[in-house]
């Protein structure tokens, strides 16, 4: 509030206002003025107020579809200084947009000269271009002559224009529009012009229709650049509510170079993608290693179309290529479709039926308007031609009264008292030339005067009939379809609605392999076949220096994989959506599925079958292993629901790492194993469910032994289950699952394998059966499958038998177990490929699988098995079953 100032002249006086509310009040103001003046179109003919001036003042000056172009610099001055008062920058940029093929589904201007391009060139200055309306643009302005819409003063009330064009086709469906209120935007998708008027016809045919049955003749936006809508589940929200989002992508096909290499060429990107700007930033991924199998990438458009040709390298695969392109690269866009128009005044959001219906009551309107203009237009042109018929029927008294007449008001006056005439009719007798006194002249006029009647009785009927003026409608649209509608030139894609695409994928057992590089691929298990202990394997895929498989995973092609990262989150990935390759392609780099950082790892892989069923995510739960022996138990609902980004699945501490993660059946027991070979058995029910964000507790005591940490966890539900334990050095055995006493968590456990110079420490432990077949997979990338029923169970205390033989200063990577083939039992299985995936350095997620080599023989069975040891009592009495304070 202003105070009084008592220092003020006499005669002066301040006005006291609240600057809240005055505040208030402007703000309001200035928003409604830029929600109606500026950036929100009119839902009756679609068109914002610069639009509209553009097209009237281009109209008005005279540079229709049928003459000659004029310079822009005259259209845009015409525009500034009779309707648009502001820059010339924003009148000619509307006008270069509405010339712009790739921008308006539909232009309504006919630009000549470089009006920009596609790759997001800027037009010529408007004093190089020139420009005209497009004949669709006069289909726009049609009848504006004839009183069809109102008028409102310009600027300065020196002229009108406009307030709405007659507009005789649906320009905001078939154009669209975007823009930017205050407190509210716009954008709206343009569509196909034949399918908008089909679906008008079949509203005027049935006013009651709903929106479902409109989208059988409105399937789909269409937009200029053409593209391929991804999905249908988008579209159908937008157009049922006016908000949705649509998802476009380039239409792209594989081709063959001459000189044999494959190609993948783009000839449609997705609406409003500047395509210099997308290949630039797809070259820099390609460079960045973010996307990988792209030897070259070039832009061979011209003027008969778009071309952008991607070489493929070698051992790339055209569809991944493509994906991953689609994924990070605006080959694939989003249109986030938002129906906001003004509906008398107000802005609204708007689905497919109310935009058809506010266009049709428009339209509806100006029949109306315009039938009211030619019936008194009709009547008046009538009124006079009745006058006309009057003298001739009474021509020689007409001819004496105006000889006799001192002037022409005089005769007036005289024809109008003598033959009962209205001024305009004694006026026409006057200016009537002596040629109309003829007898073929006086056929004409009732010629002419019958047609007007004809034509007023017709008039006067459509103003009495709503079915004439839709009929009217019906026809002007019809017209306008055949004249001007094109085909299709954005496909429907129904996979993301109508379809799944795992309908299109069979249930196959794949291989899942990961390489300690971070390079993933799926394999069809198939190719993998058994072979007889002690034999050296094969050789599968060629890795990078310094590079070799690290996990493995098998699972179904409709199975969902999570990954469980050493920092600890979790990342979600279909198996189907995993590139699947062949033994000996080492794959694609991880990061370009799931978005893991580059100083994190996978450690850890689960198969899913589904994330929708409460009853079963409720009552599963995942338990967690560190290294370090900290164990935690979580509802596997917690991880139910994907993000792209991961989710924090465990809270890791300091110096430690996650080692594994397992699905849980009820009163399971899990048993932790040390590199040191001892081994703790405790029931799950020992740790309590805990939250995702969760640290864990204590689930075995580490003895202080340089290098010892937990290899594996094994969690079975099954007392008849074996163990299995492998040693870098690659010993083995399988012990009776009895032999290891249930204790407490938290304690230093029991012997699992007598650890000596020659076996190594202790990399991995698995629960087994006969039906089970054993991968194993040096650091070298040397793998060799066993079959468990070859294995015989010896003592726990033992140090083994040689499973496989290691040369040099090789070693065990990780081991996995693999459900046996029945209709391979009995054969003996020759070479296999590489294979790899889930699980870190003997993990217990049970990853691991690779090729397999030719059987070198059993010759040194002998003297690699080692003697049973009585156990030793001893260490058994030694062992402390003490349980650790939890770790938060």
């Amino acid at each position: 509030m202003l105070p009084y100032n008592p220092s003020m002249a006499d005669g002066e006086k301040i006005i006291p206002i609240n600057i809240e509310e005055e505040m208030r009040g402007a703000y309001i103001d200035y928003s409604m003025s830029v929600i109606i003046s500026r950036a929100l179109p009119d839902v009756r003919d679609g068109l914002k107020p610069v639009h509209r001036r553009v097209l009237y003042g281009m109209s008005e000056l005279g540079v229709g579809y049928n003459k000659a172009y004029k310079k822009s610099a005259r259209i845009v001055g015409e525009v500034l200084g009779k309707y648009h008062p502001h820059g010339d920058s924003s009148v000619y940029d509307t006008m270069v947009r509405m010339a712009q093929d790739w921008s308006l589904r539909y232009p309504l201007v006919d630009g000549q000269g470089n009006f920009g391009s596609v790759d997001g060139d800027s037009p010529a200055a408007m004093r190089y271009t020139e420009a005209r309306l497009k004949r669709l643009a006069d289909e726009m302005l049609g009848d504006l002559d004839k009183d069809t819409v109102d008028f409102q003063p310009n600027f300065d009330d020196s002229l009108e224009e406009p307030s709405v064009m007659p507009a005789k086709y649906p320009n905001l469906l078939v154009n669209g529009t975007t823009g930017i209120a205050v407190g509210m935007a716009t954008n709206m998708a343009p569509h196909n012009l034949t399918e908008v008027v089909d679906g008008i016809i079949a509203y005027l045919a049935n006013p009651d229709i709903t929106v479902e049955e409109l989208m059988e003749y409105v399937k789909a936006p269409d937009f200029p650049t053409g593209g391929i809508i991804y999905g249908y589940e988008g579209v159908k929200q937008a157009l049922q509510t006016g908000r949705g989002r649509v998802v476009v992508r380039a239409k792209a096909v594989f081709e063959t170079s001459k000189t044999g290499k494959e190609q993948i060429v783009v000839t449609e990107i997705p609406y409003m993608v500047n395509k210099a700007s997308m290949i630039e930033k797809t070259a820099a991924l390609i460079n960045e290693k973010k996307i990988e199998g792209i030897a070259d990438l070039r832009d061979e458009s011209d003027r008969d179309g778009m071309r952008i040709v991607y070489d493929l390298k070698r051992d790339a695969m055209p569809s991944v290529v493509l994906n991953n392109l689609y994924k990070y690269t605006q080959l694939q866009s989003s249109f986030g479709v938002n129906n906001v128009a003004l509906v008398k005044g107000r802005p609204m959001t708007l689905n497919l039926r109310d935009l058809i219906h506010y266009f049709v009551e428009h339209r509806a309107e100006v029949v109306v308007r315009r039938t009211r203009y030619e019936l008194a237009e009709a009547e008046k042109r009538a009124h006079i031609l009745e006058g006309l018929l009057i003298a001739l029927d009474h021509l020689d008294e007409v001819i004496a009264l105006i000889r006799a007449s001192r002037d022409g008001e005089v005769a007036r006056g005289q024809l109008i008292e003598r033959f009962a005439l209205s001024e305009v009719q004694a006026r026409a007798i006057l200016d009537m030339r002596l040629q109309r006194l003829t007898g073929l002249e006086r056929d004409k006029i009732v010629a002419e005067y019958e047609e007007l009647m004809r034509l007023i009785d017709h008039l006067k009927a459509v103003l009495a009939s709503d079915a004439l003026q839709r009929g009217i409608i019906k026809t002007e649209l019809e017209d306008i379809r055949d004249r001007y509608g094109d085909a299709r030139r954005t496909e429907i894609n129904y996979v993301g609605g109508d379809f799944s695409t795992e309908d299109m994928i069979a249930d196959e057992a794949m291989v899942i392999t990961i390489s300690r590089e971070g390079y993933i691929k799926r394999t069809n298990l198939d190719e993998y076949r058994a072979q007889g202990r002690g034999g050296m394997g094969s050789r599968g895929v060629t890795t990078k220096k310094d590079d070799f498989t690290e996990h493995l995973f098998v699972a179904t092609t409709h199975e969902y994989l999570l990954f469980f990262t050493e920092l600890g989150r979790v990342f979600w990935q279909k198996v189907y959506e995993i590139p699947e390759g062949g033994k000996a392609t080492k794959g694609l780099p991880i990061q370009n599925l799931i978005e893991i950082p580059r100083e994190d790892s996978v450690r850890s892989v689960l198969n899913v079958r589904g994330l929708r069923d409460p009853d079963y995510l409720e009552n599963t739960y995942l338990m967690f292993c560190t290294e370090q022996g900290t164990v935690k138990k979580t509802p596997l609902e917690a991880y139910s629901r994907p993000r792209t980004a991961g989710i924090n699945a465990i809270t890791i501490n300091e110096g430690d790492r996650l080692l594994d993660v397992q699905l849980l059946t009820p009163n399971a027991e899990v048993i932790l194993a040390a590199r040191s070979g001892r081994t703790v058995r405790f029931n799950e029910s020992k740790v309590r469910s805990m939250g995702r964000s969760a640290a864990g507790v204590r689930g075995i005591t580490l003895e202080d032994v340089p290098g010892n940490r937990v290899v594996g966890m094994v969690c079975v539900a099954d007392s008849n289950q074996e163990l299995l334990v492998v040693s870098e050095n690659g010993f083995g055995k399988r012990s009776e699952l009895s032999e290891y006493r249930v204790t407490n968590r938290g304690g230093k456990g029991v012997r699992a394998m007598k650890i000596t110079e020659k076996t190594g420490s202790l990399v991995a432990i698995k629960d087994v059966n006969d039906s089970d077949d054993l991968m194993i997979i040096n650091k070298s990338g040397i793998t060799i499958r066993l079959r468990m029923s070859e294995l015989r169970t010896i003592g726990r205390a033992t140090q083994g038998v040689r499973l496989i033989k290691i040369s040099g200063n090789d070693e065990i990577s990780s081991v996995a177990k693999v459900a046996a083939d029945e209709k391979e039992e009995g054969q003996e299985l020759a070479d296999v490929g590489t294979l790899a995936l889930a699980a870190a350095s003997g993990s217990a997620a049970g990853l691991a699988l690779a090729s397999l080599g030719a059987a070198e023989g059993d010759d040194e069975e002998a003297e690699d098995e080692a003697d049973d040891l009585d156990e030793d009592e001893a260490d058994d009495e030694a062992d402390s079953d003490e349980e650790a304070d939890e770790a938060e």
